[in-house]
């Protein structure tokens, strides 16, 4: 590498510091009964993430699925200096996510397989932070899996799982696996946790729309199986599900109300209530348009007011911090600064913006 080049990385190395260091992102003070600041709140506090790292897959030809464009001799020239800087980006948004404080949970989508996940947690600055990893194969036909990376010291976990979506109108349609884990958070509240990455609106809106419905239900009745034993358990739904809020599949199958009534604790809850309507910000954008494909769904019970585990603000954020965008030349304004522009290589960090909420413990 020559002294220019290497000035310029150390320029983007400094800009990044720079930019990450401006974002004024303000956490809500937590109150006790006696509206006292609770001290204890940031130390207790875990933050869960959602993140589709658009297209995380490694350099070699996985015979069994479609990765070849993602090969030094595919179509995208991908290489190791381009899954380096891949890694590396996911590492910068997730330590920003969590404002130089890694988050304790990670949710992650489009991710082709554990080889991917080890090089992201060991061969990054992640590896300071000893995270875990939990990942089944699934039988996307581009072998894109999704995937939960979590903290040891906050989080246990108690048992994982894939739930296989098998559809009845489609025997030889195969999509993601959701993946469910049961842990143990602040070592006494258990979280359910599931993962999801809904079918794609590839090959036009109408025609997909079943997909999305179905596993829709597939995950609506694994929901109501933990409700039924426990009305009370705290369930979080997370994922890149391709429809909005107040799409049929989010609000009508898995009925997931973007009202803010929590009189009922085994209703669900969407967390990104006011990204729906005229004046609804997104996690991604398609042409002009933004929409809010990625957010957090919760049970009633973690917005009850009796619950010990609370959720600060009761709302999920969608992080768009603007070094996360680049300018839209095309449909104007801003969109997401992805890794490739069509087949064009430029280096950014995702078609979608990370979401998150925070949790903590009142005894």
């Amino acid at each position: 590498m020559n002294i220019s080049k290497k000035i310029f990385s150390l320029y983007l190395l400094f800009s990044f510091v720079l930019i990450v260091f401006s974002q004024k992102e303000k956490t809500p003070l937590v109150l006790t009964k006696d509206n006292e600041i609770n001290k204890n709140a940031e130390q207790e506090r875990v933050r869960l993430v959602f993140y589709n790292v658009e297209n995380l897959f490694d350099i070699y030809d996985d015979p069994k699925i479609n990765d070849e464009e993602f090969t030094p001799e595919g179509i995208r020239s991908w290489d190791k200096y381009k899954f380096k800087t891949k890694i590396n980006n996911i590492f910068k948004t997730l330590i920003a996510v969590g404002k130089w404080k890694m988050p304790d949970i990670i949710g992650l989508c489009e991710i082709e397989n554990y080889f991917v996940l080890e090089k992201l947690v060991n061969s990054t600055p992640l590896k300071n932070y000893n995270y875990n990893i939990i990942h089944y194969e699934s039988p996307d036909h581009r072998g894109i899996d999704v995937a939960l990376l979590y903290n040891p010291e906050k989080i246990q976990e108690l048992f994982s799982s894939p739930l296989r979506i098998n559809f009845p109108f489609d025997n030889n349609l195969k999509t993601r696996d959701i993946l469910y884990v049961k842990a143990l958070l602040f070592d006494s509240d258990t979280l359910h946790l599931f993962i999801n990455h809904w079918p794609s609106r590839y090959g036009g809106l109408m025609k997909t729309i079943p997909k999305r419905n179905f596993v829709a239900g597939v995950l609506r009745q694994k929901v109501d199986s933990i409700l039924m034993i426990s009305p009370q358990a705290n369930v979080v739904i997370m994922g890149d599900f391709n429809d909005n809020p107040d799409d049929e599949s989010l609000c009508e199958i898995l009925n997931a109300s973007v009202k803010r009534n929590y009189s009922e604790r085994n209703n669900l809850f969407n967390l990104m209530y006011k990204n729906t309507g005229e004046n609804k910000s997104g996690s991604v954008k398609y042409k002009e348009n933004w929409n809010t494909f990625d957010q957090i769904i919760v049970s009633g019970n973690m917005l009850n007011d009796s619950n010990r585990l609370k959720i600060i603000g009761k709302e999920a954020v969608i992080f768009n911090a603007c070094f996360l965008f680049e300018e839209d030349k095309k449909y104007l304004g801003k969109k997401p600064f992805r890794t490739y522009s069509g087949y064009k290589y430029i280096g950014g960090f995702s078609d979608h913006f990370p979401v998150y909420i925070d949790l903590i413990k009142e005894n």
